[in-house]
């Protein structure tokens, strides 16, 4: 099964990109009504990060939500599969000099989890060398096709999640850029719970951990998808000032603060799929 749906994405990056918009629309709508365990996640997730909205206004933001993930699920055959110079086109970026700015030392590259994730970073693959860290999928087949996209054009430094945080600081220290994702549920080790959007949130520390470690500037680089056809755009924030602090917990709350304040400009395009409620305080009643 997963080679059948790997060749139907193959085909997809044939067509262009004005019919793939709609193809990926249509199909996040089918996950939609087909994917009821996913389905009720997103809305779950926009229950408690927005209770100020009647169960329609999140009913139509998932849905739109799902559409976006359905697109950015076809447009992968272009990074997967297209030129280096379809993914340039596809993926424009800005702000290139607040990262210039503090590339003279360690910088960590502070990427949250919109649906435009991979699109940026395939995009700064094509054309940048940095470091990355990865979890190894179940089906090999698909985790194959994952190390395929993330080094099919400058290889990049790439460590697994279990060999730790300390290869990761010393390509840093090369001067390789961080690609770095922590805005996930990873579970309680090495997480504190601070708000997001109001609740508590099982967040890992490693932001600000990472940066201390290796003296490195944070700069944001946060994908939004664009409407119609007009791909997307990455763009490079000005670099953090005063982090980290000696305040763990104010860091990560800057961490989540910085996100929700994206989230709201684009409120369609965070990650709702994913569980980020899963991980609850002791005695707390779970959500999903």
């Amino acid at each position: 099964m997963t080679r059948v749906a790997i060749f139907l994405l193959w085909l997809t990056h044939f067509l262009p990109l004005p019919l793939l918009v709609p193809l990926g629309r249509g199909l996040g709508l089918l996950i939609y009504a087909l994917v009821g365990e996913r389905r009720r996640v997103a809305l779950t997730n926009l229950r408690l990060c927005f209770p100020e909205w009647d169960e329609r206004a999140r009913a139509r933001l998932a849905r739109r939500h799902f559409q976006a993930f359905g697109r950015s699920f076809v447009e992968h055959g272009i990074l997967w599969w297209s030129s280096k110079a379809r993914v340039q086109r596809l993926v424009r970026i800005e702000g290139l000099e607040n990262w210039r700015a503090v590339a003279d030392r360690p910088v960590i590259w502070f990427a949250p989890h919109f649906i435009g994730l991979d699109m940026g970073g395939v995009r700064l693959a094509s054309e940048y060398r940095a470091v990355s860290v990865y979890s190894r999928q179940k089906d090999p087949v698909f985790d194959a096709l994952l190390y395929q996209g993330r080094t099919r054009f400058v290889m990049p430094e790439l460590f697994s999640r279990q060999q730790g945080i300390r290869p990761v600081v010393r390509a840093m220290r090369q001067r390789l850029p961080f690609y770095y994702l922590p805005d996930m549920d990873f579970g309680s080790r090495d997480s504190i719970f601070v708000p997001f959007f109001g609740v508590p949130a099982a967040t890992i520390t490693g932001l600000a951990r990472i940066a201390r470690l290796a003296g490195a500037a944070v700069v944001p680089a946060v994908t939004r998808q664009l409407s119609g056809s007009a791909g997307y755009v990455l763009e490079f924030y000005p670099a953090w000032t005063d982090f980290p602090t000696d305040d763990v917990d104010a860091d990560v709350r800057r961490m989540n603060e910085f996100i929700e304040q994206r989230v709201r400009e684009m409120p369609e395009q965070y990650l709702w799929l994913h569980k980020r409620f899963k991980t609850r305080p002791p005695g707390e009643e779970r959500f999903y």
